[in-house]
């Protein structure tokens, strides 16, 4: 049986995880400089901490959802962090995204400290949290690995080890290569089609089942067509995760020249103010730069 578990780190992906834990019905602490967030996962069940070591000290596994490896390295490692409240031997989940190379150090460092460390990106965004069907990519040992999955049993349906410690961050920046191009695909696709008078909304259906068919394909070509910009993910993230495989390419010496362009517009849509938008919003750029910008 699962018991406490620990969230640092509530926001749009790590309250997802939280409320989909909650729901099925793991005893949550949950830790975040954000009261509101924390707050909102508090009115659906979870407990609040007053920091990061409190919420881990009342834990037997500590899931890290946070944005930068300098952000993860704080809050395990800092004041207040969670090697100052973890019992010796406690599981930490990083779920955040950052890279291989930061990864096997703070595994390290994690090890030194008697904690255990997995490194388990994600992919399905918030919509695969809310049902539980997220699939995750892990690194670490293989019981460390096998104690995670159980813990993230309900949170995710495809749980995959994929070697040792930093193998999950490198599975999910190749994840994002293939994603960040895919949506772009779609996107230029989705304006070619409105071009030549045929209606994006219907090719999904039409290709369904087709060589070209895909998740994104089903699920973004119509939000591309209607200029359905919520937010389930950020440009920006985008841009961060192909900043990673891009200097992943340079270690290794691989070249990627797509993966290339394809960060370079997605640089271009930060610099111009959406990098807080949705992959939806890359239908902006097809549009260009308007006349009355030029008035």
């Amino acid at each position: 049986m699962i018991g406490t578990v620990a969230l640092i780190g509530a926001g749009a992906m790590g309250g997802a995880i939280g409320a989909r834990l909650v729901q099925t019905g793991t005893p949550l602490v949950v830790f975040d400089l954000d009261a509101e967030k924390v707050a909102a996962l508090v009115a659906q069940g979870a407990k609040a901490a007053g920091s990061a070591a409190a919420a881990a000290q009342a834990a037997q596994a500590v899931i890290l959802s946070l944005n930068a490896p300098r952000i993860v390295r704080a809050a395990v490692f800092g004041p207040g962090g969670v090697a100052e409240g973890a019992a010796s031997g406690t599981l930490v989940i990083d779920m955040s995204s950052i890279d291989p190379e930061a990864t096997k150090a703070l595994t390290a460092e994690a090890v030194e400290r008697g904690l255990r460390w997995v490194d388990s990106p994600l992919s399905g965004g918030i919509p695969k949290a809310a049902l539980g069907e997220l699939t995750l990519m892990q690194g670490g040992t293989e019981a460390d690995v096998a104690e995670a999955q159980s813990v993230l049993a309900k949170v995710a349906s495809n749980q995959t080890r994929m070697g040792g410690p930093g193998a999950g961050q490198t599975t999910k920046l190749i994840n994002q290569v293939l994603c960040g191009l895919g949506f772009l695909a779609v996107a230029e696709a989705t304006a070619l089609a409105e071009a030549a008078g045929v209606d994006a909304a219907m090719i999904p259906k039409a290709l369904k089942g087709g060589r070209a068919d895909s998740v994104i394909l089903q699920e973004y070509m119509p939000r591309f067509a209607a200029r359905d910009y919520r937010r389930t993910g950020r440009i920006d993230n985008m841009v961060k995760d192909l900043n990673g495989a891009a200097d992943l390419a340079r270690l290794t010496h691989t070249a990627m020249p797509l993966t290339a362009l394809c960060a370079e517009i997605h640089r271009m849509l930060t610099a111009a103010g959406l990098g807080g938008e949705d992959q939806a919003a890359l239908m902006e750029f097809f549009k260009g730069p308007q006349k009355e910008q030029f008035a």
